[in-house]
C-alpha cells in the first residue's frame, strides 16, 4: 500500500509540474519573463513537458491492474516508472533552478518572475517529498532479469490478440520508432506553425530531434520499467541500439550548450542554420559512432528478458 501511495503522489506531484510549466512555457507575456525561456534551461525544460505526461499516461493505465496476477513484477515496475517520471521532473527542475542562480535574462524580471520562482519552489519541494516516499517503499526483491509480467500484457493483453501482443513484444524497437515518428511530427509541425518557422532545415531538423529524443526517451523508460517485455536480441541490434541512444543524449546536450561552446572556441554564438545543423548532429553522430566501436569491442552482455 505505501507503494501505491508513492505513485499516486508521484502523478500528483507531475499534474502540478505539467500545469506550471506549460503555463509557463506556452504564454508568450510570462515567458518573456521567464529566467529559464532560452537554451541551455529550456532543453531540459521542453524534454519534460513532452515526457512527464506520456509516462504519466502509461503509469495510470496499468493502476487498474493492480491487484491482477503478477503483483510483484507491477509493484516494482510501477514504482520505477515513477521514479524515472520523478527523475525526469527534477532534471527540468535543476535546470530552472541554475536559470534563476546566475540570473538568466534578469533586465526583464518583474513581479511575474517572482511568481514563476515561488511556484518552482512549490513544485521543487513536492518533488523531492515524491522522491523520499518512493524511496521509502521500495523494494528490494527482484530485477529486471527476473520480470515475467509486463505492461503490454496487463492493459493491451485486454484487447489485442496474443500473437500481435507478441510481434509487439518481438518488433518493441519498430513500435517505438513509429510512436516516435508521430510525435516527430505533431511537435514539429506544431512548433513550426507557433513560431512562423519557413526554413525547411531548420524544420527537419526539429523533427530529426524530437524523433531521435522519444525513441531513447522509449528506449530508456522501457528499460527501467518493462512496459514491453523484450525477448533476446542480437548482438548487432544491441549495439545499434546503444548507438542510437548515446548518439541522442550528444546531440541534445550539444543543442542546450551549443553557445557557450561554440563561443568558447570561436568567440561567437551559432548564429546560422547550418552551423547549428551541422554541430548537433555532428556531435551525435561521432558519439554514436564511438559507442559503436566500443560496444562492439566488449564482450557481449548477458541477455535479458526485458531491456
Amino acid at each position: 500500500m505505501r507503494k501505491l501511495s508513492a505513485i499516486l503522489a508521484a502523478l500528483g506531484s507531475a499534474a502540478v509540474f505539467e500545469a506550471l510549466t506549460v503555463l509557463a512555457t506556452q504564454d508568450k507575456p510570462l515567458r518573456s519573463v521567464s529566467p529559464w525561456q532560452d537554451d541551455p534551461y529550456d532543453v531540459f525544460v521542453s524534454q519534460a513537458v513532452l515526457g512527464v505526461p506520456l509516462l504519466a499516461a502509461v503509469i495510470a493505465a496499468r493502476l487498474p491492474a493492480w491487484r491482477s496476477p503478477g503483483g510483484a513484477d507491477r509493484g516494482q515496475q510501477t514504482a520505477r516508472a515513477a521514479g524515472a517520471l520523478t527523475l525526469l521532473i527534477g532534471l527540468a527542475l535543476g535546470a530552472e533552478w541554475g536559470a534563476v542562480a546566475v540570473r538568466a535574462h534578469a533586465p526583464a524580471w518583474d513581479g511575474r518572475t517572482t511568481a514563476l520562482i515561488a511556484g518552482l519552489a512549490v513544485v521543487s519541494l513536492l518533488t523531492l517529498t515524491v522522491a523520499g516516499l518512493l524511496w521509502r517503499s521500495r523494494s528490494p526483491r527482484g530485477t529486471a532479469r527476473a520480470w515475467r509480467h509486463d505492461w503490454l500484457g496487463d492493459v493491451a493483453g485486454r484487447w489485442l490478440s496474443p500473437a500481435v501482443v507478441a510481434w509487439v513484444r518481438r518488433r518493441a524497437a519498430v513500435v517505438f520508432a513509429a510512436a516516435s515518428v508521430l510525435a516527430g511530427a505533431a511537435v514539429a509541425g506544431a512548433q513550426a506553425i507557433g513560431e512562423g518557422l519557413s526554413d525547411p532545415l531548420l524544420i527537419g531538423w526539429y523533427f530529426a530531434v524530437v524523433v531521435l529524443s522519444k525513441y531513447t526517451f522509449c528506449v530508456l523508460t522501457n528499460a527501467a520499467a518493462g512496459f514491453i517485455a523484450r525477448p533476446p536480441r542480437t548482438r548487432t541490434a544491441r549495439v545499434a541500439e546503444a548507438s542510437a541512444v548515446a548518439g541522442t543524449v550528444a546531440l541534445a546536450l550539444m543543442t542546450a550548450f551549443r553557445d557557450p561552446l561554440w563561443d568558447a572556441v570561436t568567440g561567437g554564438p551559432v548564429n546560422t542554420v547550418p552551423l547549428l545543423v551541422t554541430l548537433t548532429v555532428g556531435a551525435g553522430m561521432a558519439t554514436a559512432a564511438l559507442t559503436a566501436v566500443v560496444a562492439a569491442l566488449r564482450q557481449p552482455p548477458q541477455r535479458t528478458a526485458v531491456s
